[in-house]
Order: C-alpha cells, then structure tokens, then sequence
C-alpha cells in the first residue's frame, strides 16, 4: 500500500513538472542577434575598483558563465540574468553585467582573471541567440 501511494506521488509530481515546464516554454521564444563579441575579466585596471561586482550588483567569480551588454542591447530584451547562447560556446550564459555606455551591439564574455585567455579571444563577430518573453500576439496565436 505505501509503495502504491509513493509511486502515485512520484508520477503527480513527475507529470506536473512536465507541464508546468511545458506551460512556462510556451511563454518564451529564442531570438538571434549578430553582435561584436570581446572578452572582460574581473581585475581592478579593466574596471571602475570592484572587479568582482557587476552593474546588477552581482558577485563574479572565476567559472562563471556570464556576460556583460552594451546597453542598446538591454531594450531589445538582454537585460539581468536573461539566458543567451553563444556561437561556438556550450552552454547557457547569463547577462550579470553592463558595459560603458559608448559600445554599442557587444557583448564581453567574462573569463574570469584569465587575462591571457580573454586577449587571446581577442575581437570576433559572432551570433547570439538570448531568450525573451513571447509578445502577447504571439501568445494568443498559438
């Protein structure tokens, strides 16, 4: 009897995790940018004197997959902790930073203090691919 009512929880939990993850996928959709892509880390002559804290207010810390964004690109939806993926790159990476006001379609890929590392990635054009919130239209289309 109570390895039937374990199972039976177990399966309700599992089925409404698929759902709810369902539900929430439907809310948003992948959008595709072309940018200019440099690399940052976190020493104190890259920075304003805090290198480990980010413009959001976030701690970076060495293995962190994040990323900082000029500013034009925060209103077309890259703003704090949005997921982007990045071509060549595995993985998801979170917008945590922003850059000086004076670039514009960049991205910086935090590398930690590896300084070698990010002037060995040097300048590159790349597209990335960050995850918004569907519009309304685009909802009730579906």
């Amino acid at each position: 009897m109570k390895k039937s009512i374990v199972l039976i929880s177990y399966l309700v939990i599992l089925v409404s995790t698929y759902f709810l993850g369902a539900c929430t996928e439907d809310k948003y959709e992948w959008k595709s940018l072309p940018v200019k892509v440099s690399a940052y880390n976190s020493v104190s002559w890259q920075t304003d004197g805090k290198p480990n804290l980010a413009a959001w207010g976030d701690t970076l810390k060495p293995g962190m997959k994040c990323i900082a964004v000029s500013r034009d690109l925060i209103g077309l939806g890259l703003d704090h902790n949005t997921q982007v993926k990045i071509e060549g790159f595995d993985g998801i990476y979170l917008v945590k930073d922003k850059m000086n006001s004076r670039y514009t379609n960049k991205i910086d890929i935090f590398m930690g203090k590896d300084v070698e590392k990010a002037r060995e990635w040097g300048n590159q054009e790349l597209t990335i691919q960050y995850r918004v919130e569907k519009s309304v239209d685009e909802k009730k289309s579906k």
